[in-house]
């Protein structure tokens, strides 16, 4: 237990929380990992006001961009030589395979390493003149921000958030989520390591775990948070929205999906068949990406669902150390409460449980949060089970016939966050993936991630935009300078 911190950083300092302690627990064993006490409203006002004097610090305001550049890149190699310790601390807060774990430290790495280099290149611009005088722009920091994280991909969804943000010059409130803080930590040890051997201020970064409705809430609240990114459920982004309206501060909401993955009839059906289990059931369907309602044209439906569901019954689940495992424990006892309650609900609603539909029986899985991989026939795309986001292994089948019908069906949602094509006909994946509401389309490919490819949502599933060389961007205030060319007096002169 001893390795797992059990400190928090505020300000730039590891200490203990002024919170209620809180356990985390091994969903794998249902073990307690650590008790960590987590940050109280003092805690996050201090961070907050070390935060805005770090920012402000001249060792840090004056650095040049390509300087700012050399702290991303230092965080990226210390991120890459710790990943193992890194994939081991997460698969055992969240569940998840060591190879997931392991390809999200290295993502994280990544990020820090992609933002580095756009700061290297990163141009402002002398806009055209229209008049007797010279135009130009300029991009400055927001000072400190405010970054909220759920418990599915921490190391990866903190990158993604602190990066661009430290890359345009800011400070940092992290909030990871209660349930899985373990890896946030470790990451926040790392960057204040960075920090401190550039000689910058630490206070740069906090690490704010507990319960969203206090903590995170502080920090959103805030006076001194000027943005706020979150990555979460759609109600708590609508509420964080409303603050930030109220504050007239920009945020960013990654929220969530029911995403639709379309199998034509002239599909690869090994190729579709792999691409579609991948989908909704890697993470243990715990993805905001999860290809969780599948549309199969109706020639192929029978064939298609039968060998779905017949290698579905075969995938391996297990504890994520295991190297054999495919489908890890869920998060949390809760989490997987409330997965079973919707398979619960599919069967009222007249639902076939094709397989799965249950926990794992038998003395291994006895003390983990595990659920078997659920495939659902039988409902109308307008149930609710075909509606509400279930977060977990649960996948609901669809047959279709017209390809405007099937537009018609993929877009009656809330959301818009994914799409999976499945197809060999290039004309058609291009025009079907311009018809469907989703900030992301994959073609006979599913959950790639690349972070020089901007990511949104559409609809209920976020606001704003992450990745890509524009993200630091969205983490400054632009400025406008006109410079005064002509010898001519001005008009009001003597």
């Amino acid at each position: 237990m001893s390795h797992h911190p059990t400190e928090i950083l505020v300000a730039g300092q590891w200490r203990r929380g002024g919170g209620a302690p809180l356990d985390t627990v091994n969903p794998a064993t249902g073990q307690v990992l650590a008790t960590l006490h987590t940050a109280s409203t003092e805690d996050v006002d201090e961070a907050a006001q070390a935060a805005a004097a770090a920012a402000a610090d001249p060792a840090w305001r004056e650095l040049l961009p390509h300087q700012r550049a050399r702290l991303l890149y230092r965080i990226a190699e210390l991120t890459e030589e710790a990943a193992n310790e890194l994939a081991a601390t997460q698969t055992a807060d969240t569940g998840k395979t060591l190879t997931e774990t392991k390809a999200l430290a290295l993502s994280a790495a990544g990020t820090f390493r992609y933002l580095a280099a756009t700061l290297e290149t990163a141009e402002e611009a002398i806009t055209p003149s229209r008049g007797p005088y010279v135009t130009m722009s300029v991009h400055e920091p927001i000072g400190v921000v405010g970054a909220i994280n759920p418990w599915n991909s921490p190391v990866a969804s903190d990158a993604q958030k602190i990066a661009p943000a430290l890359a345009a010059g800011n400070a940092v409130l992290l909030k990871p989520a209660a349930w899985t803080p373990l890896v946030s930590l470790k990451l926040g040890r790392i960057i204040t390591r960075a920090l401190a051997e550039l000689g910058l201020p630490t206070a740069l970064l906090s690490v704010l775990p507990g319960n969203g409705r206090i903590v995170g809430d502080a920090v959103v609240r805030h006076p001194l948070v000027g943005r706020i990114g979150f990555t979460g459920g759609t109600e708590t982004g609508r509420s964080i929205a409303e603050i930030a309206a109220r504050k007239l501060i920009p945020a960013s909401l990654e929220l969530g999906g029911k995403s639709p993955t379309i199998v034509r009839a002239d599909a690869d059906v090994e190729q579709a068949l792999a691409g579609v289990m991948f989908g909704i059931f890697s993470s243990s369907g715990q993805s905001c990406i999860a290809g969780s309602r599948l549309f199969v044209h109706a020639s192929l439906y029978e064939s298609f669902v039968d060998e779905l569901v017949s290698r579905v019954g075969k995938l391996r689940v297990g504890p994520g150390t295991d190297p054999d495992t495919q489908v890890g424990p869920l998060v949390h006892q809760k989490h997987r409460d409330s997965v079973a309650a919707y398979v619960d609900l599919a069967r009222s609603e007249g639902a076939e449980v094709l397989c799965g539909g249950a926990a794992p029986e038998g003395p291994a899985y006895e003390n983990g949060t595990y659920y078997l991989p659920t495939v659902l026939a039988g409902l109308p795309n307008n149930s609710r089970t075909c509606q509400e986001e279930i977060f977990g292994p649960v996948l609901v089948v669809l047959p279709y016939d017209d390809e405007d019908d099937l537009v018609r069906q993929a877009n009656d949602s809330v959301y818009g966050l994914a799409c999976g094509i499945w197809t060999r006909d290039h004309r058609a994946a291009w025009n079907l993936a311009r018809r469907i509401d989703a900030g992301t389309v994959w073609i006979n490919t599913y959950k790639q991630f690349s972070a020089s490819t901007p990511f949104s949502g559409m609809k209920d599933s976020g606001l704003g935009t992450e990745k890509g060389r524009d993200a630091i961007r969205a983490y400054q205030r632009q400025k406008s300078l006109y410079w005064g060319t002509s010898e001519a007096p001005l008009p009001w002169a003597n």
